[in-house]
């Protein structure tokens, strides 16, 4: 008879452990859980979430680095709890960890197998972490119980690996999973670069308006100070014509003296008639 499930159980949050060794498995996660995001809006998509099969069992979790489960909502939650989910997750992704051995990377599919996960997703962004010769992008499909891997194939010469699950080809390049959509033919753009490039692009049209700002506020201060310039040269202008006109002497028609000959005094008004000449006395 089982035992029953105690009420209350506290299930934690987090294990304590890192969600990626290094910087390599933290960009290729991010990217991964964007993409897919991007892609389909309607489902969970989770980055380091814990999982939990076993109702009552907190002892028994495991993290996948992404999860994606479709049907159940996209709202936050704590912890994967399988039960209560109605469901396991539809696909998961794990980075490959240099610290783990080969034993415990199957130990870690075997448990996702026995949860029911559809699809297993294994990737070695920096290449390093599995036997030499070893795809560093793997995928398994559950058949009856059991994993089988899902077979790459070559497409425009870029080998691929399709989800059913997601409905999209998956590569490993430069260190992150590519995502490309069968249907189309195209890639799915990645975020990151996409807001990069925007960034970018934002920044040169900031700097270009901020210059053009400049050369116009430096046009109109030196349109001022020519406006300035030519009022004060009128003002300067103004004030030496009135200094001129104060220094120059007013000149005024010479009056006539007894000595000058009677042409070069002024015409004189003609004797009174009863004047005579001593002559006629």
């Amino acid at each position: 008879m089982p035992s029953p499930v105690p009420d209350h159980v506290f299930y934690p949050s987090s294990d304590g452990k890192r969600m990626a060794e290094d910087m390599w498995q933290s960009r290729a996660l991010m990217s991964a859980y964007q993409d897919i995001q991007d892609v389909h809006p309607d489902a969970l998509v989770a980055a380091a979430l814990l999982v939990y099969p076993e109702e009552g069992n907190r002892d028994n979790s495991i993290s996948p680095a992404v999860l994606v489960a479709f049907g159940i909502g996209t709202e936050k939650r704590w912890h994967y709890l399988v039960w209560k989910e109605g469901k396991p997750p539809d696909w998961v992704l794990e980075m490959v960890p240099a610290s783990i051995s080969a034993g415990d990377r199957e130990k870690r599919r075997n448990r996702y197998a026995a949860m029911g996960v559809p699809e297993y997703w294994l990737f070695d962004p920096k290449g390093d972490a599995l036997p030499p010769g070893t795809l560093r992008l793997q995928a398994f499909g559950l058949l009856e119980g059991e994993y089988r891997p899902l077979e790459s194939r070559l497409v425009d010469g870029k080998r691929m690996i399709h989800s059913k699950v997601l409905g999209l080809d998956v590569r490993g390049e430069d260190e992150l999973l590519r995502f490309r959509d069968p249907a189309t033919g195209l890639d799915i753009e990645h975020r990151p670069e996409v807001s990069a490039a925007r960034k970018r692009e934002a920044t040169r049209a900031n700097r270009e308006a901020a210059a053009r700002s400049a050369a116009e506020a430096h046009a109109a201060r030196e349109a001022a100070a020519r406006s300035a310039a030519e009022v004060r040269v009128a003002e300067l202008e103004a004030a030496l014509k009135r200094l001129r006109a104060d220094d120059c002497p007013k000149v005024t028609a010479p009056h006539p003296t007894r000595d000058q000959a009677p042409s070069e005094r002024h015409r004189e008004a003609p004797l009174h008639p009863q004047m005579s000449s001593p002559s006629h006395r």
